[in-house]
């Protein structure tokens, strides 16, 4: 089957707050404030979709104008939002987020979205969903019944999944789906609420027997852990393997969305076969490029992939 991947996860409106100097959590602080398309999953279908990769979106927006752009934009990129649904409230989420002076995030508040359009979305028309797409992209943290209801379906018509985390309640609260996930990419907080261990802290050998070890009694297949700016780690289960990559150098101006950069590059690494240890070159590329750009997604992405001669050496049919 060709290549088309399908996204399923949130779309938030960010609000994102920039300190122009040292930031001062109880204090006045000077800087600028945007607003910006957002989500997890959106971040990731838009990522896709400016990599080339054939890209479907399976969410909710708000019945506004708001909302409208939200689909505009990605239909922009050629992503196809057939099954992204209008809801008359509350179709979408806001994320609050502050920045200090370096671009790192220095506090956050979410407010989910409801998730019942979404829902009944995947109720209805979810075995078409999968039976019609190559790869699955999964925000696992939307709510147990959309996890189980997609994870049942990709095992009923053999497709991979690629989950990423939100806030973590539902991987935490149902731990057996992680057995139905091809790969899973956290950063090392997540992980360390997932594993025990606080990976960001051991060392080499320390990591590679606390990642097996999950990987073993969770019986997922692969999990990448990012490490901010120490890179990744990686392991999997199929080969044993467990390695490290440094991350590229990079002008930051915006740190929030390269979790959601990293998860991107990654997937699109592993949906055209390349092995995890460069598909993770793939997400730290993207991440990195993210970083740099003022939004939550980098809109040089696909001409930025072309250019890259570690892309092109990688993925030398594919750019």
């Amino acid at each position: 089957m060709s290549l088309k991947a399908t996204v399923i996860g949130t779309v938030f409106i960010d609000c994102k707050g920039f300190a122009r100097d040292i930031y001062i959590p109880t204090g006045r602080n000077l800087g600028s404030i945007r607003f910006v398309h957002g989500g997890v999953g959106r971040n990731v279908a838009e990522n896709l979709a400016r990599m080339g990769v054939p890209t479907r979106f399976v969410s909710s927006v708000d019945a506004t104008g708001l909302g409208q752009e939200v689909i505009e934009r990605l239909r922009r990129t050629n992503a196809d939002t057939q099954y992204v649904g209008a809801a008359e409230r509350e179709g979408m989420g806001m994320w609050l987020a502050v920045l200090d002076h370096a671009g790192d995030l220095a506090g956050s508040i979410s407010q989910m979205p409801d998730l019942g359009t979404m829902e009944r979305i995947v109720a209805e028309h979810g075995d078409t969903i999968v039976r019609e797409s190559s790869h699955l992209l999964l925000e696992l943290d939307l709510n147990a019944t959309i996890s189980k209801r997609v994870l049942e379906l990709a095992e009923k018509h053999g497709k991979p999944v690629y989950g990423i985390p939100g806030n973590l309640e539902v991987v935490l609260g149902h731990p057996e789906l992680m057995r139905s996930l091809s790969c899973f990419i956290c950063n090392h907080v997540e992980a360390e609420r997932l594993l025990g261990v606080p990976v960001h802290e051991l060392d080499e050998a320390a990591q590679k027997e606390a990642m097996l070890a999950y990987l073993q009694r969770s019986g997922l297949r692969s999990l990448v852990v990012t490490l901010g700016a120490d890179g990744s780690v990686y392991a999997s289960a199929d080969t044993g393997e467990f390695g490290r990559q440094t991350v590229f150098p990079v002008n930051v101006q915006d740190t929030s969305g390269a979790g959601d950069a990293f998860f991107s590059g990654a997937a699109m690494g592993l949906m055209r076969g390349l092995p995890l240890r460069d598909a993770v070159v793939c997400g730290t590329k993207v991440a990195g490029w993210t970083i740099e750009s003022p939004e939550n997604n980098c809109e040089r992405l696909g001409e930025l992939l072309a250019q890259d001669e570690a892309i092109r050496a990688l993925l030398p049919d594919s750019v």
